[in-house]
């Protein structure tokens, strides 16, 4: 079984015991976070798709941490201008690992 959720923008493909990284989520490591923007699942081949969402289906997760994702670095420059910008930025990161997927 396996569902297509939804959050921070982002579409993930996921089944039970999976661990994502996903966009910061406001909440402390060893949290339930419940998903409930469920766009499809796939119940031993009997798919569901949504419209937007699939209704009663929710994903169920552990926070186990929050992190940083690596640095990127933003270079600007105009040639001949002497105009440079560097800049970084690090995206906070929220590590879930996926309990159950209720349909």
């Amino acid at each position: 079984m396996y569902a297509v959720m939804e959050t921070g923008g982002k579409q993930y493909r996921v089944t039970a015991g999976d661990t994502l990284e996903i966009e910061k989520l406001e909440l402390e490591p060893g949290a339930i976070a419940t998903f409930d923007r469920v766009l499809m699942v796939n119940n031993d081949g009997v798919i569901t798709v949504g419209s937007p969402t699939v209704a009663g289906a929710k994903v169920v997760a552990d926070v186990v941490e929050q992190t940083k994702a690596d640095k990127v670095i933003i270079f600007k420059m105009k040639r001949r201008k002497g105009y440079h910008k560097k800049q970084g930025h690090r995206q906070k990161l929220t590590v879930i690992k996926v309990k159950e997927i209720t349909a």
